[in-house]
């Protein structure tokens, strides 16, 4: 999500489900491609175990921000959108977007291919991208704290202008109540007078409408911990992308990065002490693991504002990314085989 927002745009299939293997153990049936490609084809991510790949012609920028990172080209995620639409990922040399050396780099992550998802998939794509939103609010919300109104203006602004076009339809089938004009007009009211004492009420009620959009799934479902952990590594995988993004020769060079990637984190650890407890009767030694990930993973963005000095390396706070992911398919693996003795 770099200098232009987002524009109104869908997100690829698990676009946002980026736990290492999100669609391998997930039935063939919840998944239906509008085209003949296989879908393990359509899974497979170069070099990133069995991630989705993203599709260039409606990824959001947050997902593209993966391909800028990969490649190391700044404002990439905006030129590709700028070219679209694609007829096949060689347009992106063809357009002239990258050349033939960096398109074989990643050649594997990207589709134009569309995939369409259906049960546990869809849910878990879901309440990912409202994860995103309330990541978003969070850390909007430490910024008006602060008396921070200009930082915390994106962050507000973000939510409606890059997600919320991405989930309106699965609202709408939930029949959750619509929200979009809430969120606009907080945005409204931060921009034009950020000391007007309403903003205070019509944040809580945005971050309300969010929470009562994830509670719009079944209890038991968003309860469990091998499912809640597909959506954690969603929102790591994007605090990743845009962590990366935001880091430059040691130093944080795109403020707005590492306090989108905050949110993400900061939300991300909320969810997990959701379900610490069934973990640690269930999963201990995941449990252990991830616990110590995220307690290395916060020290990394120390304060909404963020510091000069990077605390840490885009490289390690991948390890501790993949180290979350690689115990949330131990949990799966053994809920899986558990469920079928």
């Amino acid at each position: 999500m770099i200098k232009f927002r987002y524009l109104f745009l869908s997100i690829a299939a698990c676009a946002m489900i980026s736990l290492t293997s999100c669609t391998s153990d997930i039935p063939k049936a919840e998944m239906q491609t509008q085209s003949t490609v296989p879908v393990a084809e359509i899974s497979a991510h170069g070099g990133h175990g069995n991630k989705a790949k993203i599709n260039i012609n409606n990824a959001i920028l947050s997902q593209l921000d993966k391909l800028e990172a990969t490649l190391g080209i700044p404002a990439l995620s905006n030129k590709i959108q700028a070219n679209r639409p694609y007829g096949s990922p060689t347009d992106l040399v063809s357009k002239k977007v990258i050349t033939q050396p960096q398109f074989d780099q990643i050649k594997d992550m990207v589709t134009v291919e569309e995939v369409v998802l259906t049960g546990e998939a869809k849910d878990i794509d879901y309440m990912t991208k409202l994860g995103l939103m309330k990541g978003h609010l969070l850390v909007a919300k430490e910024l008006l704290d602060q008396n921070q109104p200009k930082q915390a203006q994106p962050h507000i602004g973000h939510p409606v202008e890059e997600i919320y076009i991405d989930v309106e339809e699965q609202l709408e089938e939930r029949k959750v109540k619509e929200f979009k004009s809430n969120l606009v007009s907080l945005t409204d009211l931060v921009k034009s007078n950020p000391k007007d004492a309403r903003i205070k009420t019509n944040f809580t009620t945005s971050v309300q409408a969010v929470d009562s959009a994830i509670a719009a799934l079944p209890t038991a479902e968003r309860s469990k911990p091998e499912f809640v952990l597909q959506v954690i590594n969603g929102l790591l995988d994007a605090a990743n992308s845009e962590y990366g993004a935001a880091t430059a020769n040691g130093k944080i060079t795109a403020p707005i990065e590492y306090q989108d990637s905050r949110g993400f984190i900061v939300y991300s650890q909320e969810l997990y002490k959701g379900i610490s407890s069934p973990m640690t009767q269930e999963h201990p030694e995941s449990h252990k693991a991830i616990d110590a990930a995220f307690v290395e993973l916060v020290k990394v963005w120390p304060t909404a504002i963020p510091p000069a000095q990077a605390v840490n390396t885009p490289e390690n706070v991948t390890k501790l990314v993949k180290t979350i992911e690689e115990n949330t398919q131990k949990v799966r693996t053994k809920t899986s085989t558990k469920a079928q003795n």
